[in-house]
């Protein structure tokens, strides 16, 4: 049970060592772009290549979808990035239903634990398969595996490194449930866990009142989705990429330099930041250097 690309390389690993999948629940097709024409999901397109029976509910409630499931005979539900179960969904299979999650659960339950293990500065992540209940991301651990967290990745750089780690994991697990060597571990919480909600665009707006430290990881924590964004002469601007300057300029906190024609500086809190990688509102996506040679300024110096 899957939907993203996340859930893939779980799927493809599955299949690529023999596993016999019996059906594939996704997402049901829906309208894309902007000529809206219907379509399909990751794991849908993965799933038709391979010739796999494709369920796709629209309510994961519907009796009609029970017993269409319940037909499939299916021994263990494996489920990667997909919605909230119903019980008499996740009860079904003898073996269990089995949840990857993005993070070294307790920490980070939540729709979005790559992104947010990053914008708090972790120096590590990881993932874990646990098997399913009633509060979410809250069952019982049979896997976990760490990874290390750099100072220069996005969330886009620690995803793909934790979508390929997981579906190793993913194997683990369905390996160890068909050879009945189950293990579950209750989730070891000491203290409140950290949290992973679901980011709106709205959480994503960048508050140049605080540390460049803080700023620099709530960017590549966005980075490249659903990414940061702030305002300049009026119009929205997303920024991709950061780095921290040498350059303290004479501004108030939120506003914007031009250096040299070359660097596109910010005041924060306790020094400056160099926007390295941009888009603004109707423009594409490019690097600084780009955006400024084509950005009209009276004076190199300009405080925007």
């Amino acid at each position: 049970m899957g939907t993203p690309e996340f859930a893939v390389a779980s799927l493809r690993a599955l299949v690529e060592n023999e596993f016999n999948i019996v059906g594939v629940v996704t997402a049901p097709d829906k309208p894309q772009g902007r000529g809206k024409q219907l379509g399909i999901s990751a794991i849908k397109e993965y799933a038709l290549t391979q010739n796999l029976t494709i369920l796709q509910p629209t309510n994961l409630k519907d009796p009609a979808f029970h017993q269409e499931l319940n037909d499939l005979a299916g021994q263990v539900q494996i489920v990667v990035a997909f919605r909230m179960l119903p019980e008499v969904v996740w009860n079904m299979p003898p073996l269990g239903s089995y949840n990857l999650h993005g993070s070294l659960l307790p920490d980070y339950r939540g729709a979005a634990p790559i992104n947010w293990a990053i914008i708090n500065g972790e120096e590590k992540t990881g993932v874990t398969t646990f098997k399913l209940k009633h509060e979410i991301d809250t069952g019982n651990i049979l896997f976990q595996e760490e990874e290390l967290i750099s100072k220069s990745d996005t969330v886009g750089d620690v995803y793909i490194r934790l979508m390929h780690k997981g579906a190793k994991l993913v194997v683990k697990t369905a390996e160890a449930l068909l050879l009945g060597k189950v293990e579950l571990s209750p989730q070891n919480v000491q203290a409140e866990p950290k949290h992973a909600p679901k980011i709106f665009k709205e959480d994503c707006q960048i508050d140049w009142n605080t540390s460049t430290d803080k700023i620099h990881d709530f960017v590549r924590g966005l980075s490249p989705y659903p990414t940061a964004w702030t305002e300049i002469t009026g119009k929205t601007m997303k920024v991709y990429k950061v780095e921290k300057s040498e350059h303290n300029a004479a501004i108030p906190i939120g506003h914007f330099q031009i250096l040299d024609k070359k660097e596109l500086l910010v005041k924060t809190k306790d020094g400056c930041l160099k926007i390295k990688d941009l888009q603004l509102q109707g423009k594409r996506r490019m690097l600084a250097e780009e955006f400024l040679r084509g950005f009209q300024v009276a004076d190199t110096n300009d405080i925007l």
